[in-house]
């Protein structure tokens, strides 16, 4: 399955996500979904992320079956947000983790060719 994003449109407090989606021996269709602009700013999620979110809620929606409406809703929001989190620490954990590195002994700098370098 192929989808690409064709834009979006503008419903008063609502975006509409336009996408275009082809399966192999199917003719292409072309479906939307919605997201109500408050759960972006009652979340803290970027509005520039709609396209990409909605991307992935109608991909889930498509591999499960579902053919009704395709809609971004705070569960959905509120689950990026909690990944994203979680993303964050593990990368701030591997940061301070490499940060910790034992430091050479002692002995280590004797032995270093470049010591004498040029001497």
């Amino acid at each position: 399955m192929e989808i690409r994003y064709l834009g979006f449109e503008q419903r008063q407090n609502a975006r509409v996500y336009e996408f275009d989606v082809r399966e192999k021996g199917q003719p292409a269709r072309q479906l939307t979904v919605t997201a109500d602009m408050d759960i972006f700013r009652d979340q803290h999620v970027a509005i520039q992320e709609g396209p990409g979110l909605s991307g992935n809620k109608l991909t889930a929606d498509l591999e499960r079956g579902w053919e009704g409406e395709h809609e971004l809703t705070t569960v959905d929001l509120r689950a990026y947000v909690a990944n994203r989190s979680l993303a964050e620490t593990q990368r701030a954990e591997t940061r301070a983790s490499a940060r910790r590195r034992p430091s050479p002994s002692a002995d280590a700098h004797e032995k270093t060719p470049w010591r004498h370098f040029g001497v």
